[in-house]
């Protein structure tokens, strides 16, 4: 579906700050042990630099950055505040039927990822979703970690730095 076809529209970045606020607790459905993967990468920005509770969902593993992985979202120890998913196209339709069964506020689909279906259904399920957006990236910017030139260099002077002393 091209960028022109999409109907749907989601959560302004004010009402997406307010969700992220207000969440407690995460389940990345689709978890790597991948360390090359997006969403090894989303899990450790989120363990290191937010007080989320982090859950990982992926039938095929058992643990990942030392934590537990459930093989599905009902086998959570809670109901997860936000479903994070990082699954094929083909497999969101199941992924919500997971979410609405858990019980979850929110469906989250990263980055690259866009199911209006789902979308609608989801939202007549009375869940709130975010498609195509990185929930790191979203945290890091409303955060101060990210400006929107991008990442936070640290970097005050536009001066390059050419190893030359003066």
């Amino acid at each position: 579906m091209t960028t022109q076809e999409r109907r749907w529209v989601g959560p302004s970045a004010r009402q997406r700050l307010a969700l992220l606020r207000r969440t407690r607790s995460i389940a990345i459905v689709g978890a790597s042990t991948n360390a090359a993967r997006a969403s090894y990468f989303v899990a450790t920005y989120l363990l290191s630099s937010t007080d989320y509770r982090v859950y990982f969902v992926n039938p095929r593993a058992t643990e990942i950055l030392g934590r537990p992985v459930y093989p599905s979202l009902v086998e959570l120890p809670e109901v997860p505040d936000v479903v994070d998913v990082f699954r094929r196209h083909e497999d969101l339709p199941g992924v919500l039927d997971e979410t609405i069964a858990a019980g979850a506020e929110t469906l989250w689909l990263q980055l690259g990822s866009w199911h209006e279906d789902v979308a609608g259904t989801a939202e007549a399920a009375g869940l709130q979703v975010v498609m195509d957006r990185c929930i790191k990236i979203e945290h890091a910017r409303f955060d101060g970690g990210l400006h929107l030139a991008g990442f936070d260099t640290g970097v005050i002077s536009s001066r390059r730095d050419s190893g030359v002393s003066r």
